[in-house]
């Protein structure tokens, strides 16, 4: 289910310029888009230790969540079953969005999902990677997870339309 998430000014410390009215905000819409065209993610996620672990993933923006999947043996599927809390950015510094919020183990069998699923990760064809509907079905789910947002930050032209949206319900 997706949920259009408030926007307000984040938090910065004095000094950093942002101004002080909401003038300027970006449009979920407009950050929502740069999500569904990224071709390349980064996903960060805890080690058990409480180390940071980083991974480049493909996936992809669909339903207002970032489905992406892998083996469960992998070190950040291991990480998120520990500790769901992850952050999930786009390869930029200077057109940023940074996504926090949960990555839970999913199916995609529900209403077609990996039919829509499947067209989405058409975007990684040319790179040799094209899923059919059925890759996230059976009892493992096909190794498919999603993040569900609780908070993004969002910037193309900082400090002036440094943007925060916040999923209602979502800590």
């Amino acid at each position: 289910m997706e949920t259009t998430p408030t926007a307000d000014r984040p938090i910065f410390p004095d000094g950093y310029g942002l101004p002080d009215t909401t003038d300027g905000l970006l449009r979920w819409d407009q950050v929502e888009a740069r999500l569904r065209e990224a071709q390349h993610y980064w996903l960060g996620s805890v080690r058990p230790d409480g180390r940071p672990h980083a991974v480049p993933r493909w996936g992809v923006w669909l339903d207002g969540r970032f489905w992406y999947d892998g083996a469960p043996t992998t070190r950040h599927t291991r990480n998120v079953e520990a500790n769901p809390a992850v952050t999930l950015t786009l390869e930029s510094g200077t057109e940023v969005v940074i996504v926090e919020g949960e990555s839970h183990a999913t199916s995609a069998e529900p209403d077609g999902l990996g039919v829509r699923l499947a067209e989405a990760f058409g975007k990684y064809a040319a790179s040799g990677y094209s899923p059919a509907a059925d890759s996230w079905s059976g009892p493992d789910g096909g190794g498919l997870r999603a993040i569900v947002p609780h908070r993004v930050l969002a910037w193309f032209d900082f400090p002036s339309d440094c943007t925060r949206f916040v999923f209602p319900g979502r800590r």
